[in-house]
Order: structure tokens, then sequence, then C-alpha cells
């Protein structure tokens, strides 16, 4: 049985992180693995608290927002049905969009950087990802997008000067974990299929 893979996208919103994941995917199906797409916030009750607060129906600080995103992972990583430990033990790729990459850049702005950290990765129930593919866009590119969209809503981070702090910080939590995970950062400027060829060359060095 083939090894099963943990596999994170990220970056700021419009990057195309949805777009990209599931054509990885769909290029590891055709190469005969098992795939199991998932997200964060998750489904589960942890994640549906904290929807209602990504989308301003609930007020919360910083501070308990990462702390709402930690208890996610933490019920992501264990979910007895479809959590990211069962998987990797049934020998399937999980692609997720979106880890505590985002919680560190996100909330790691707003509060106490080194106290997210640890609070993510000094967890032993939140596993560290096998790769993290960053797709790196522009604000400027990336509102662009988000409007063109026509999502009939944006969420309280989405607006160019949030975003570019939070590129700003991505660059650094990237800088930073890169000495603890393996981190493909990938120019999200170029059209899809170019983009997905970079992405696919990234996930074939941990194959």
């Amino acid at each position: 049985m083939n090894k099963g893979l943990f596999i994170v996208f990220e970056g700021i919103d419009g990057a195309g992180k949805s777009t990209q994941a599931k054509l990885l995917a769909e290029a590891l199906e055709r190469a005969g693995r098992q795939v199991y797409m998932t997200a964060e916030p998750t489904p589960l009750p942890s994640g549906k608290a904290l929807r209602e607060v990504l989308g301003g129906k609930v007020k919360k600080t910083p501070c308990e927002i990462a702390i709402m995103f930690a208890e996610d992972r933490v019920a992501h990583n264990k979910d007895s049905e479809c959590g990211i430990e069962k998987l990797l033990a049934d020998g399937v790729c999980i692609i997720c969009d979106r880890y505590y990459y985002s919680s560190l850049a996100y909330q790691g702005s707003q509060c106490d950087y080194e106290w997210v950290r640890s609070l993510n990765t000094r967890c032993p129930e939140i596993r560290h990802p096998d790769l993290c593919i960053f797709l790196d866009l522009t604000p400027t590119e990336s509102m662009k997008r988000i409007m063109s969209a026509n999502r009939g809503s944006t969420e309280i981070y989405e607006t160019e000067e949030i975003l570019e702090s939070v590129r700003n910080t991505f660059m650094k939590v990237l800088d930073d974990m890169k000495k603890e995970d393996k981190i493909a950062i990938i120019d999200a400027s170029h059209d899809i299929d170019t983009i997905a060829r970079d992405v696919l060359a990234a996930v074939e060095e941990i194959l």
C-alpha cells in the first residue's frame, strides 16, 4: 500500500488554493493514489463555530480565534471517521486547504506570534504536514480575483490593507517554519496549467 501523504495548500485569499488542490487531487488519482480533500475551518462543530466568527456574525478577539482554530485543528486530526490520522494510516493522500500556517499569519499578526506558534506546533495532537505549498500572489491581484468572483460577501480579512499585512507575515512564517517543515513557494500569478505543473513537481519530490 502506498504511504499516505499530508499536503497543505496555503496563500492569501484569491491565490487559487481550491483550484490547484482539485487539480493535484486529480493528478494523484490518475497515478493510482487514493485522495481525500479537506479544508480548515472543518465541517465539524468546532469549524462551524469558526465560520460564524470569520463571517462577522459572532465577535471574538484574535486570541479567542487562535484558540478556536487550534481546537478545530485537533478535531481535524483526531476525528474517528475522517480525521487526518486515520486517513493517513489507511494510506490515503490528504490535500488540505489551509492549516496552521494561516493561524500563524492571520492571528499571529494580531496577537503574540510565539504564543500562536507554540499553540499549534507544540501540540502533540496537531500533525506537521509532509509538504506545504504556498501559492504566492500580490494583495492587489488577490482583491481583483475576490471581487471578480462575485461571492456576494467578503470575510473579515478580505481587504487589501489586511491582505498586504498578512502576506508579509506569511513570508516571515514560511521562513521560520522551513526549519521544521518542507515548504514550496509557487508563483500564483501564472496561468492555471503552469501553476499546476509547478505544484506537481513539488509534490513529486516527496512521493
